[in-house]
């Protein structure tokens, strides 16, 4: 692999192992990359990046472009950049590159490799043997509530004259604007109680979890029109994880999610260290807005 285009996925230690033996690659020998390319590894400066040949007329920049304006494509190239990334980071530290970052050939993965060099062994030293976990809290929609029970017939009583027909308000038989009114509030006070319980409970698990982490850090709330969750995401976490305490962490996860009712926790992964690659400038205040997994594209080298 020397001329056209490489996809790079992301960058290791190079361990002076011979490319069969190397662990990153003995993994992906049935992982295959973005166009169904074997993934291999250009070694530079004591590092290597995991990358594949890519075509042209998808990866140039120009029609790559027009290619990350198709949601069907982009979803694609995303999840097989991640599946890539999350195999080789099972095994071994690994540090994500961009999604669709392309070079030209291998010199312009070394050019990568020698650019990023002090950024790239940095991260290494400082993730390895950690994981990222995923955490996402949601206010469970309450169930409708029950339709009150209709009362049994009043007895009939002869019609007369001014008195107004059953189920009118201000009637034994129907609801009184006063009722009603106070019906409104109870409902309302028993939803703002719901969504302060809510709140509490995702700071609760946040405050819970980020103490069981060596760093957490807090992504923008899903939007449901992108995740298709209707339920109002309150927490939306990532923490970073010694990889022999992930199995406590899942454990401590599991033991929360049962203490609110109207909260809904959902626990993924445990991923390659997508949130913390940066270093930790907002370590202080757990406030961050790390990029997703699927993040932006950009072309290289």
């Amino acid at each position: 692999m020397t001329e056209g285009l490489r996809y790079a996925y992301a960058v290791v230690r190079d361990t002076a192992a011979p490319e069969a033996a190397l662990d990153a690659l003995t993994v992906l020998e049935d992982v295959p990359g973005v166009a169904g390319e074997p993934v291999v590894a250009v070694r530079h400066q004591g590092l290597a990046v995991l990358a594949g040949a890519v075509p042209a007329e998808d990866f140039d920049e120009g029609p790559l472009r027009e290619r990350l304006e198709d949601m069907a494509w982009l979803e694609m190239v995303a999840r097989t950049h991640q599946r890539v990334v999350d195999t080789v980071g099972a095994e071994s530290c690994v540090i994500p590159v961009r999604l669709a970052t392309v070079c030209q050939g291998e010199e312009g993965l070394r050019r990568m490799l020698a650019t990023g060099r002090e950024r790239f062994a940095s991260a290494l030293d400082r993730l390895e043997g950690r994981v990222e976990w995923g955490v996402k809290a949601y206010a469970a929609t309450p169930a409708p509530p029950e339709p009150p029970a209709p009362e049994p017939p009043a007895p009939q009583e002869p019609p007369a004259p001014n008195r107004p027909p059953a189920g009118t308000p201000n009637t034994p038989g129907g609801m009184s604007g006063r009722d009603y009114l106070r019906r409104r509030k109870a409902q309302r006070q028993a939803a703002e109680r719901r969504w302060g319980d809510t709140e509490e409970g995702a700071r609760l698990v946040h405050d819970t979890l980020s103490g069981l982490a060596e760093r957490a850090r807090l992504h923008p709330p899903q939007d449901p029109r992108l995740s298709g969750v209707s339920d109002r995401n309150v927490l939306n976490a990532a923490y970073l994880v010694r990889r022999e305490d992930s199995a406590a962490f899942a454990e401590r996860v599991g033991e929360l999610a049962g203490r609110t009712a109207a909260l809904r926790v959902e626990l993924t992964g445990p991923w390659a260290p997508y949130s913390f690659t940066a270093p930790d400038e907002n370590a202080a205040t757990g406030e961050n807005t790390a990029p997703d997994r699927a993040e932006s594209a950009g072309a290289e080298g």
